[in-house]
């Protein structure tokens, strides 16, 4: 029996924190080990662990997207994973674990044939993950002692969440004989050129720190490898959906934050806040609506753009991003701008080069200066025009839609929210719904959160009125499940589908898009991104607000029939 203490923390220290660790909790407990478990979030640390606790700990799990503490912690051996992987992936995260102990012996890995040990080399690393927690500093550790037991010497630099660290100098970067990226986020190679460079994961640097080493210092001459950099950075580049989700995360609390103040200013003043100038209605509205929702256009393009190119690529991203706004060209316009200002400005930081002395003048004034040129043309003469026609058409189609078509639109919305609940195609949906806002287009959004909310809902239903088709550990987590239900967090229908996807996912979608068709076909309309039921103490939030309510009890009934139908009884 292994003694395991653990880390779970997420930005709001609510659903996914609490979720993590009773899952953590449960299958320590099936697997003969002994856990504790300390959650973090907005609230500050639960369930502390004490000194003792760490000390007798054989291992460490951290499942966190935010910021932890590391240094009570070394020495130990330890496991850094998101918060979605302790929920959905539990047992590999603690048979991980168990590795990281020696409990289970690795698969031996060959090691290519490096230079002789007894040639002292120096070698520069950079560090990264996209929370920019654990594994960035784990990384960091294992290569430190691999170069030192190679008899090599290394200085890496930690690129996370609060900022670069350790940074590395010039000097440093020149007298070194090879260099190292071991990321999962994207870091700029530009300053290694003319260097051996290796670029890898977190994870091969932890598990595998002297392989790494060894096949950075083993590289051709860099006037050979030319080819072979561009070829390891094309495919260690981030994909387009995590640019666009990386808009999405700067752009959502705008949007949140403009919606709710919307909201506010109907249930002050009426559906006519905005017409009267000078009142409390007048001025909330000119705040979310005439503001907040004026700037979510430009922060979603630039941050697309940062994902791409890093800090060159904001000037660009914002400016193409408020041309989509002035042009019309609304959300469709700004995704378009954000991934033009992304790879403009990433294209000239490697077309154009310079001497060392003016390299400065890069980030500063050529990229933001060329780029915002060049983007800004393209936005007006080429995007511009065509993306505001589309968004018109879309506009005049959703605002004009028969009963049929709204049907379609809500079950394909609504079947998309209960999918993967949370994943790519969730977020899809809801970034869609949440870019028509802008555009007072407020149909979608209703069908996407009462969509969003019904899987949790029909899954404890279900678990209340059919105990027969559920073990006592689901009835028990039903409870949790209706309340983040109501409160529109889809996750917390994933510890039931995670058992059985096969049987419980089509019954959610089936719910879902239920409730979906309904909303749209009532021509119900949401005028706030978030909340679940609690928008509807919100005068005016919610239209139609009977069949908002209908939509979401019709979905709940047709998810629990679902699984009555399609569940087996469990064994008494």
């Amino acid at each position: 029996m292994a003694k395991i203490v653990a880390i779970t923390g997420c930005p709001t220290g609510v659903a996914h924190t609490q979720m993590a660790a009773e899952a953590l909790k449960k299958t320590a407990a099936l697997l003969g080990h002994d856990i504790k478990v300390e959650t973090q979030g907005s609230e500050g640390p639960r369930n502390p662990l004490s000194p003792r606790d760490v000390a007798e700990a054989d291992v460490v799990i951290v499942a966190s997207d935010i910021h932890v503490q590391m240094d009570r912690f070394a020495g130990k051996p330890m496991v850094a994973v998101p918060v979605s992987d302790a929920i959905r992936k539990t047992r590999v995260v603690i048979e991980n674990a168990l590795l990281e102990m020696g409990e289970v012996k690795p698969t031996p890995v060959v090691v290519p044939a490096a230079p002789a040990p007894s040639a002292h080399k120096f070698l520069v690393a950079v560090t990264s993950c996209p929370t920019g927690i654990a594994h960035t500093f784990m990384a960091a550790e294992a290569l430190r002692k691999s170069a030192v037991a190679l008899g090599h010497e290394i200085k890496v630099e930690t690129q996370g969440s609060v900022g670069a660290k350790n940074r590395l100098t010039d000097e440093e970067i020149e007298r070194a004989d090879a260099a190292i990226i071991a990321a999962d986020a994207f870091v700029d190679p530009a300053r290694f050129a003319g260097k051996r460079l290796h670029q890898t994961t977190t994870k091969a640097a932890i598990h595998n720190g002297q392989k790494v080493v060894q096949e950075a210092l083993a590289l051709p001459a860099p006037t050979a490898q030319v080819k072979q950099l561009k070829e390891q950075r094309s495919t260690t580049r981030t994909g387009p959906y995590k640019h666009l989700m990386t808009g999405v995360s700067y752009m959502l609390p705008l949007v949140v934050a403009g919606g709710l103040l919307i909201a506010l200013a109907f249930a002050i003043g009426g559906l006519d806040a905005g017409e009267q100038e000078g009142t409390l209605a007048w001025a909330l509205m000119r705040i979310g609506g005439g503001t907040a929702f004026n700037l979510y256009i430009p922060v979603l393009a630039a941050f697309i753009a940062y994902s791409i190119a890093d800090r060159p690529g904001l000037t660009s991203g914002l400016i193409g991003g408020m041309l989509a706004m002035t042009l019309g060209a609304g959300f469709l316009g700004g995704i378009a701008a954000g991934f033009l200002a992304g790879y403009v400005t990433h294209a000239l930081s490697t077309w154009i080069k310079l001497p060392q002395n003016l390299e400065g003048l890069k980030p500063v004034l050529i990229l933001p200066l060329l780029s915002t040129l060049i983007v800004g043309l393209i936005m007006i003469y080429v995007i511009g025009p065509p993306v505001t026609a589309v968004l018109n058409a879309m506009t005049a189609w959703l605002n004009g839609m028969q009963e049929t078509s709204a049907v379609v639109l809500g079950m394909l919305l609504g079947a998309m929210m209960a999918f993967d609940m949370g994943g790519p195609v969730n977020k899809a949906a809801y970034t869609f719904a949440v870019g028509l806002l802008a555009s007072k287009v407020y149909g979608p959004m209703a069908a996407v959160m009462a969509a969003g909310m019904t899987p949790p809902l029909g899954l404890a239903l279900a678990a209340t009125l059919f105990k027969n088709r559920f073990n006592q550990e689901e009835r028990d987590a039903s409870k949790a499940a209706a309340v983040l239900g109501i409160s529109f967090v889809t996750e917390g229908a994933i510890p039931f589908a995670a058992k059985d996807p096969v049987r419980v996912i089509p019954c959610l979608i089936a719910g879902s898009a239920v409730t979906g068709a309904i909303a749209l076909a009532a021509n119900v309309k949401l005028m706030v991104p978030h909340g679940g039921v609690f928008v509807l103490m919100i005068p005016n939030a919610v239209t139609h607000l009977g069949f908002y309510v209908l939509a979401i009890l019709a979905g709940t009934l047709v998810t629990a029939g679902a699984l009555f139908l399609v569940k087996r009884p469990v064994a008494s």
